[in-house]
């Protein structure tokens, strides 16, 4: 089993985990996809005299849903369980799982397919399926691809970017049993041919939500595959997820963010398919899981409550050379990149994701390419601020001691000569020290000690050469 398929405690990324600043590297095709991606949907973009509009518009929009989110979500179910949905509450992922598994129990459920769904990957819910003798397979070519790999997604809208056709063609030779290929097409029917039994045999199907429609009590799903018609319809079960600040007030601004959605995710002008449910049908059953999960403590700060406006297009991933560099795995959880560095941290708390903040240049490409126009940035200095106020891992004991050494140290140039004295001493003691380097930190995990420069330190060498050339010393 891999690594990545294993339950995480928050985001190890900048912790003793991480092999040196240099790793953990996002694979080249992931680098190049994301650059190729971001390219592409800029130039669908510029084509569109009012883009920044509706950005604005779609920002509006957001702003009045999260400060009206209690009544809209109490509209949205008064709307939807008329026509015979059933919508549940859950506060945490464990409570959702509980409700999951017992409508599994109810219905006599062995097996699942599954949509793309953000919100499962945060309840790890096909790990509960497992532990409960479910079979559960997702159904999202890219989410199939992980799975059968043992991962987790690296993209929020591409789950498989990191691999390449020969990757996929030796995934499905290992896995599936069938003759290696590098060729699209013929990986595509591979995936088809599987994936239509499944959806064959399913008892239940799994969705996520996009947009949940306050005013009309509408779910909204979007996809390019097919696979979640198929999921929601196959089956005599549909379980859609969604967490709460997916609701929107009205049918009428629907088209605004459909616009938005696939011109910021994939470049397209609208996604393949475009799913409304008004509720559920004769002899099948719909149930609406509503998950807090963390999100009242984004709305309890309301410097942050902008990054609930998210509309997972995964936009700000392929713009940030920090995820291209890396990888959605070293962010550590389910939502990676700059959006994950800024949700992450308030769904699992500062105490266990408090660095990820910290690990953005800040060169604002993710704040210009967000189609709702979430200043990413500035909350990452919101969130930077908070980590180094407030109980994380930036703020422990070892970490302020450092700290007032280090201003202790700059605050006189006595000080700062005793320190380059220790420096000095303490980077020669430790070529000679029994334990690996690497025992040091990130730094000589991924590289070796500095060489040490000549006796005479620069401020003496820079005082007798300024003397002696005439030089000012302004």
């Amino acid at each position: 089993m891999s690594e990545h398929e294993l339950h995480f405690e928050g985001a190890p990324f900048l912790k003793q985990e991480t092999a040196g600043l240099y790793e953990p590297r996002g694979s080249k095709a992931l680098g190049e996809s994301a650059e190729r991606s971001i390219k592409h949907n800029r130039e669908v973009q510029s084509k569109i005299p009012y883009w920044q509009s509706w950005r604005e518009a779609a920002n509006q929009v957001k702003d009045y849903a999260i400060a009206n989110l209690d009544k809209l979500l109490v509209e949205f179910e008064q709307k939807i369980t008329a026509r015979g949905a059933k919508v549940i509450y859950a506060e945490t992922a464990a409570e959702a799982n509980r409700i999951v598994l017992q409508i599994a129990r109810e219905h006599q459920v062995k097996t699942v397919v599954k949509a793309k769904s953000m919100v499962s990957e945060e309840m790890e819910l096909n790990h509960k399926f497992e532990a409960a003798g479910i079979r559960a397979v997702e159904t999202d070519l890219g989410e199939y691809l992980v799975q059968l790999a043992g991962q987790r997604p690296v993209h929020i809208v591409t789950p498989a970017l990191h691999l390449s056709a020969a990757d996929v063609g030796r995934l499905f030779q290992e896995k599936l049993g069938e003759p290696f290929t590098e060729e699209h097409r013929k990986l595509t029917d591979v995936a088809r041919r599987h994936l239509r039994e499944e959806f064959l045999r399913a008892d239940m199907g799994v969705s996520g939500v996009n947009f949940a429609i306050a005013d009309t009590g509408t779910i909204c799903v979007v996809e390019n595959e097919g696979n979640a018609g198929l999921s929601t319809s196959a089956p005599r079960v549909h379980v859609a997820l969604m967490g709460i600040e997916k609701v929107i007030p009205s049918i009428h601004h629907l088209p605004l963010f459909l616009n938005l959605l696939a011109r910021s995710g994939t470049g397209q002008k609208l996604t393949t398919y475009t799913h409304l449910f008004h509720g559920s049908t004769p002899s099948r059953q719909l149930y609406v899981i509503i998950l807090d999960n963390g999100r009242t403590n984004v709305l309890k700060d309301p410097a942050a409550r902008m990054s609930l406006f998210c509309i997972r297009c995964g936009a700000c991933l392929n713009a940030c050379p920090v995820y291209r560099r890396t990888g959605g795995w070293a962010y550590g959880w389910v939502y990676p990149g700059p959006i994950g560095s800024v949700l992450t941290p308030h769904l699992v708390g500062l105490d266990q994701a408090g660095t990820l903040p910290f690990a953005s240049s800040l060169c604002g490409a993710c704040g210009e390419v967000c189609p709702v126009k979430i200043d990413i940035p500035h909350q990452l200095v919101h969130l930077r601020h908070r980590a180094v106020n407030e109980p994380s891992p930036v703020n422990s004991l070892s970490e302020r001691l450092m700290w007032k050494g280090w201003a202790w140290a700059m605050s006189g140039p006595l000080r700062y000569r005793l320190a380059m004295w220790a420096v000095r001493i303490g980077v020669r003691l430790a070529r000679f020290l029994p334990w690996h380097p690497g025992k040091l930190g990130a730094w000589t995990r991924g590289r070796e000690l500095p060489e040490l420069p000549g006796r005479v330190p620069f401020r003496t060498w820079w005082k007798k050469e300024a003397s002696g050339n005439g030089l000012s010393r302004q």
